[in-house]
């Protein structure tokens, strides 16, 4: 009877540990992950230029409350980023043992965002299903300028290049050409937007595609992999 009751104990202690790590451990582990990149067409001038990416950050999920998004601005702030992109989903909608946290409340924690580039967002899909135009007005309210399917120049000291949002692949009307509109065809361009999926329809001329929506692969299960990656290309 002993090896049926190890290998008992040891089916139930190991989804057991990693159900603490999921929902006990890992949600606290916040920190901030660098990336070094070399874009092509990227300007010398823009060398060392620090973008922070901040997505899916579902205000009154589990774990993510006003407090600890006040925690995530701190520690992008102390990374001291040339630009802030805030690449969308920024509400929540039945997440199990979440309270749902109006996007006006999260906007006032997130005006403390600061870097010399300025603070821009575009909208995820929870945004659209929740009601798009509140959202963009609470960020945009606080400072936080709102780029869906548009574009601006963006301009520190010899660093210059244009900077593009791309409305939701879902729920927005993702117009490239329009986002595109009023850049010219030789300038650095770096876009953002919520869903990477969109990615394929983008022309080659972008320096720098960034967005959110798959959670970083976040449920990565040791021989199993990621079994919920939010893409038709899943793990590509």
């Amino acid at each position: 009877m002993k090896k049926p009751l190890a290998l008992f104990a040891a089916l139930l202690i190991l989804p057991l540990s990693l159900g603490v790590y999921a929902f006990g451990m890992e949600p606290a582990s916040l920190r901030n992950e660098d990336v070094e990149l070399a874009p092509p067409g990227w300007p010398p001038g823009c060398d060392g230029f620090r973008v922070a990416l901040l997505a899916d950050l579902h205000v009154g999920a589990p774990w993510i409350d006003l407090d600890q998004l006040a925690e995530v601005v701190a520690t992008t702030n102390a990374a001291r980023p040339d630009l802030v992109l805030l690449a969308g989903d920024f509400v929540i909608h039945g997440v199990v043992g979440g309270r749902f946290v109006p996007a006006e409340d999260s906007a006032r924690v997130l005006a403390d965002l600061d870097a010399p580039g300025g603070v821009w967002a575009v909208l995820g899909n929870h945004d659209w299903w929740y009601d798009a135009p509140r959202v963009g007005r609470a960020l945009e309210a606080e400072g936080i300028r709102l780029l869906e399917d548009a574009s601006t120049p963006i301009r520190i000291g010899a660093c210059a290049f244009h900077l593009a949002g791309l409305s939701d692949f879902w729920e927005g009307a993702h117009d490239v050409e329009k986002a595109l509109r009023d850049v010219p065809r030789d300038a650095p361009l770096l876009l953002f937007t919520h869903n990477p999926d969109v990615f394929p329809q983008l022309p080659r001329r972008i320096s720098l595609t960034l967005a959110g929506h798959t959670h970083g692969g976040q449920v990565n299960l040791p021989l199993l992999g990621r079994p919920i990656v939010p893409s038709r290309y899943g793990e590509r």
